[in-house]
């Protein structure tokens, strides 16, 4: 039987909203996120807007809660969290393990319609009025005295948890039961590892926020004593439920960009990639140790100061499996031959900007340091080095890497060289200033700070704009390369790894025999030379 590609076989729009393949998926996913990733961008430079001077020119200070609020939500759960996993790993994960599709096809499209309905309900919330508690949703406030719209938003984040649940629980069963043959496990791309170890963790903390949640609007529907100590409840209950699952979360968003980075390096250096078992146990590593650190988020609430202590050990630590990629991909890079195509750039962006976010959260883990920059502009500059700085660098260097597979078409390298220079700076630009206003004491969440500030955060949002443009461009000119880009060949940048033996894009059950893996994974020095692109 003929099997025609995942695009061009129907066009209907019936065609592609019942569809069960997981490529087809992964595509609605993109358009989806990239949604919410703009109006989460929209509500930042805003809020960068009103930053450009000390008072509140722009909006008043209830509506800048709401936007930070919306800001958060919107780029944590409905775009940081989901987005490399599904996008990327819908995308990948059949055709870099050698199967036709995911475990459960039906499960998959299921949990994209479950992504679309929480997304909807917070995008009333946000219609309706907004939310002013923060993306923390932190309590008594948000369980009790907040006279906005919790109940809506928080509803809508719990039923996007089930989603991610089922996409991490059809992605652990389809790396068990659905590998090709000859593909064991140390054969694996670490794409792949990186995807198992992010699902385990979705799939033991999910549940965790969602319950978390679920209490909070108990709390503020029917009066229960809960987190609120007026109803005889326990507000740092909250907390600790919250940022169990919330600092693993942190995970959710990296790890997956760590293994595209695993992936990339070696392509562009031509090189196996250094250390792969070390490399494949961090990400094991990361997960593991990823629940146990909560409690420096909490240095500052009241928590014994014993407990401080073992958390701020942990805290360093967790350091260590990071830090080990890190060594690893730069041993890979020495004395290989490097190509500075557009993937590779935004893989070098993604290490500089990782290694500052790690080494600042290595300062934040001493209780001294910590007490002194929690919450201030420190804190902010901190997790946007590790969540935007590496998660969006490297899914735009994935997204880059794999363009040719996915659409069959090439993108403009001038065009994607620019817009990788134009991200790295503007980011930094955007963040590298707020560390110092941290330090010296302006807090987060204001929309109003001392004058003796204002050259800093004109700097922040100067180069905020920067960023926004350089984010901008690649929507452009990928738009463009579908109809107007040269056709990409199955291969072009004479890759190892299952997903470059199909077609590009890939017919609609990805192989037409399933493929024997005999060789093990980075197979570079048979294929020293990148390829035509």
């Amino acid at each position: 039987m003929k099997e025609l590609n995942y695009i061009t076989n129907g066009y209907s729009v019936k065609s592609w909203l019942l569809t069960k393949d997981h490529k087809r998926i992964a595509l609605m996913y993109l358009l989806a996120i990239t949604f919410f990733f703009f109006i989460g961008g929209m509500a930042a430079l805003i809020m960068r807007l009103e930053l450009l001077t000390p008072q509140a020119d722009v909006v008043q200070a209830e509506t800048y809660n709401k936007l930070f609020t919306l800001h958060g939500v919107t780029m944590v759960f409905f775009f940081l969290i989901p987005g490399i996993p599904a996008v990327l790993g819908n995308f990948l994960l059949p055709l870099m393990l050698g199967a036709r599709d995911l475990a459960f096809p039906r499960l998959n499209l299921t949990s994209f319609y479950i992504y679309v309905l929480g997304a909807s309900f917070t995008l009333a919330a946000a219609v309706l009025g907004g939310v002013d508690t923060g993306w923390t949703f932190y309590t008594p406030y948000s369980s009790t005295y907040s006279n906005t719209h919790v109940i809506t938003m928080a509803v809508g984040i719990l039923i996007t948890g089930f989603s991610s649940i089922l996409t991490g629980l059809n992605f652990i069963v389809t790396t068990h039961k659905m590998r090709a043959p000859g593909l064991t496990w140390f054969r694996l791309p670490l794409f792949v590892w990186a995807m198992y170890a992010t699902s385990l963790i979705i799939l033991l903390g999910t549940p965790v926020i969602s319950v978390t949640l679920a209490l909070v609007a108990l709390e503020r529907g029917f009066h229960m004593g809960i987190f609120d100590p007026a109803l005889g409840g326990d507000p740092l209950l909250f907390q600790h439920l919250f940022w169990f699952y919330s600092h693993p979360a942190v995970y959710i968003m990296v790890l997956p960009a760590m293994g595209v980075i695993s992936e990339i390096i070696p392509c562009f250096s031509r090189k196996r990639i250094f250390g792969y078992p070390f490399i494949a146990f961090s990400s094991m590593a990361i997960a593991v140790l990823g629940f146990f650190v909560w409690g420096h988020h909490m240095f500052i609430s009241g928590q014994s100061i014993y407990a401080g202590l073992v958390f701020s050990l942990l805290s360093f630590l967790v350091a260590i499996p990071s830090a080990v990629k890190v060594f690893n991909w730069t041993a890979t890079m020495y004395k290989g031959r490097i190509y500075l195509r557009t993937p590779m750039l935004y893989a070098l962006g993604f290490i500089g900007l990782f290694t500052i976010g790690g080494l600042t959260g290595i300062m934040l883990a001493a209780l001294g340091l910590d007490v002194h920059v929690h919450d201030t502009y420190f804190i902010v500059a901190h997790f946007h080095y590790i969540m935007v700085g590496g998660t969006i660098m490297a899914y735009l260097g994935g997204i880059h890497f794999w363009w040719p597979k996915i659409s069959g078409r090439l993108y403009p390298e001038f065009w994607g060289k620019l817009s990788a220079m134009i991200v790295f700076i503007g980011f930094n630009l955007t963040f590298f200033p707020q560390f110092i206003l941290g330090y010296l004491g302006m807090p987060r969440r204001y929309h109003v700070y001392p004058p003796e500030f204002q050259v800093l955060n004109v700097l922040s949002s100067a180069g905020a704009s920067i960023l926004g443009m350089g984010y901008l461009l690649p929507l452009i000119y990928l738009i463009w390369s579908l109809r107007y880009g040269e056709k990409a060949g199955d291969n072009p940048w004479n890759a190892t790894g299952l997903e470059w033996k199909t077609p590009s894009p890939p017919p609609t059950f990805n192989f037409e025999e399933t493929p024997v893996v005999t060789e093990e994974a980075y197979a570079y020095a048979s294929r020293p030379e990148l390829g035509h692109v």
